[in-house]
């Protein structure tokens, strides 16, 4: 699944779009829907996302690919599936909290969004700096 940048910022926006039209309304009394169904433009963007990335991490496993040559490609994959996973985590916690689901303190919601934060920082801070191999 092989996507130009032009194609991934039409998707992005266009999914940005819809949430934000769908918040809006909500947030102004328009609608009366749940939480779950707002964030539904999310939830499928992140769902591309997922499988494109899975598809990614999977072509490792074809005949013929060579590992040596791909284990820090291999362990930024898996840290963008842990964070996707966190902010979807995230938003059915905060989709919950706000349908009155559960009675989870805001604090403990805000959790996944925290440590993928935390974990963007690190992995921003390891990319400015790389460490010197001599």
């Amino acid at each position: 699944v092989k996507m130009s940048l032009a194609q991934r910022v039409l998707l992005t926006w266009v999914f940005t779009l819809i949430f934000l039209i769908m918040l809006v309304l909500k947030l102004d009394g328009k609608v009366h829907w749940n939480w779950f169904l707002i964030f539904l433009p999310v939830w499928i963007f992140d769902g591309i996302l997922l499988l494109m990335l899975v598809v990614k991490m999977a072509g490792r496993c074809k005949a013929g690919y060579d590992p040596r040559n791909g284990s820090q490609e291999l362990r930024k994959k898996a840290w963008y599936l842990v964070a996707m996973l966190m902010k979807l985590g995230f938003c059915l916690m905060l989709c919950a909290r706000l349908d009155g689901l559960t009675d989870l303190m805001v604090v403990y919601v805000c959790v996944p969004l925290w440590t993928m934060l935390t974990g963007a920082l690190v992995e921003l801070g390891l990319n400015i700096f790389p460490s010197r191999r001599d």
